[in-house]
């Protein structure tokens, strides 16, 4: 066990406000705060869920029970979490962020994930050529090429960290093409994308809120801005930053919302697509029956991907801000009231999902889940990661009889981020 690892469940045993290690029903639910560090890196969550979908699907955590966030409203039903979703009129992503820590936290950095319409539709419009399906088309084998170069080169006949060699340094490739930044700068991109995300004195990547918006102001923007000043007198070409600064509602940003649009683009880019390369290994290693059914019939890839994403849920939730008094599942909103929708509780929604908590590489229907959102915030990237995991899992299928997970996985101590640091694997390479 880490230091820091020691020192957040040591923070949070000592809080009799704390969760972990409490079995959900010696708990009041009344005090449940759900929204707990300790709850997300010990992956001991899901019992309080259960219980919260059941006896209190709209859930309210008052202020004084929270250990790290203000005042909240936990959604975790499917159809209530659609519900907001849907009703962008009533529930705004511009006020306060879209992360349960963002109000706290006060940072200067729109992005169009955090606006309402106009502004949303306008600057998401400017970067959504990037995944159409024509660049989807010429990008394809571009990732195919680079999944097998970085497959090649993997040890044999000892352990390593899956999540470093391959999900780490597939993601980086697709997002250094996706920018064209300076391809052997690559890892700055995962550097820049895990302190933007990061929570101090949680996963110990920065000490405080300032250092964090230091490293991106002074060593992020930067960078990029280079890049902007190259392209924006050039001719316009089919990269992120050419998008931007072409693009007519995007061109005259300024520095704030320029940094907060990258950093939204490299978060996007990257966590989501490489925890869900890391989850479906896991996954497969925790269900052997499907990943012999997965060998025997490769052609499943197809339908195991988006069972992925929804098993593995990379973003656990996300924020609205009431714009009204308003009414969810018999509950009272009040204007003003922080409204989180965990999508991760929403993944595990019986009453919506047969047999919620089993992997099933061939369900029927495969997409019937929250990971991408839905209504106007649903994901732009969702089939350009449905395309890396189902690229990437075909070209492991060529070379491996299995991908042995042989330890426990370090996951992350974000209630955000839903993925891991390390998982230590051996490669079992198919006999010729």
């Amino acid at each position: 066990m880490s230091k820091v690892t020691e020192s957040l469940i040591k923070r949070f045993e000592d809080d009799p406000r704390s969760m972990y290690g409490k079995d959900a029903y010696d708990i009041d639910i009344k005090d449940y705060d759900i929204a707990q560090s300790t709850l997300f890196h010990t992956n001991s969550f899901w019992p309080f869920f259960d219980r919260m979908r059941k006896d209190a699907p709209v859930h309210y955590c008052p202020e004084e029970n929270s250990i790290e966030n203000e005042g909240y409203w936990s959604v975790t039903r499917y159809k209530d979490i659609l519900e907001v979703e849907a009703n962008p009129a009533h529930y705004s992503s511009a006020d306060a962020g879209v992360s349960i820590r963002r109000r706290l936290e006060q940072v200067d950095r729109p992005s169009f994930i955090a606006m309402d319409e106009p502004d949303h539709g306008r600057q998401r419009k400017a970067v959504q050529g990037v995944v159409a399906p024509t660049n989807l088309a010429i990008l394809e084998p571009i990732i195919r090429e680079r999944c097998a170069s970085i497959l090649d080169s993997l040890p044999l006949n000892e352990t390593f960290n899956w999540v470093d060699k391959v999900s780490i340094e597939l993601t980086t490739q697709m997002l250094a093409t996706l920018f064209d930044f300076p391809f052997e700068q690559r890892r700055k991109l995962t550097y820049w994308s895990d302190i933007a995300t990061s929570t101090p004195d949680i996963d110990g990547m920065v000490d405080s809120d300032a250092e964090r918006e230091r490293i991106l102001w002074e060593e992020c923007l930067p960078a990029f801005t280079e890049l902007w000043n190259e392209r924006v007198n050039k001719e316009p070409s089919f990269d992120l930053i050419s998008m931007l600064a072409h693009g007519k509602d995007t061109r005259d940003m300024d520095p704030a919302t320029f940094l907060g649009n990258l950093t939204l683009l490299i978060v996007g880019g990257n966590d989501t697509t490489r925890n869900s390369i890391s989850g479906s290994v896991l996954a497969l290693n925790e269900f052997p029956e499907q990943y012999a059914k997965l060998r025997a019939n490769p052609s499943l890839v197809g339908t195991m991907v988006p069972e992925i994403i929804r098993w593995q849920t990379p973003l656990t939730h996300m924020a609205r801000t009431a714009l009204c008094d308003t009414v969810l599942d018999g509950q009272k909103i009040k204007k003003g009231d922080r409204v989180v929708m965990w999508y991760v509780s929403g993944n595990r929604d019986e009453t919506m999902i047969d047999n919620p908590y089993e992997f099933i590489i061939d369900r029927a229907k495969p997409r019937q889940h929250l990971s991408f959102g839905f209504g106007i915030h649903r994901c732009m990237g969702n089939r350009l990661a449905e395309m890396q995991l189902r690229v990437i899992w075909e070209e492991i299928l060529k070379r491996f009889e299995k991908i042995e997970v042989v330890g426990e996985p370090e996951r992350n101590k974000s209630t955000f981020i839903k993925g891991f640091s390390e998982l230590p694997v051996r490669l079992h390479p198919i006999k010729k």
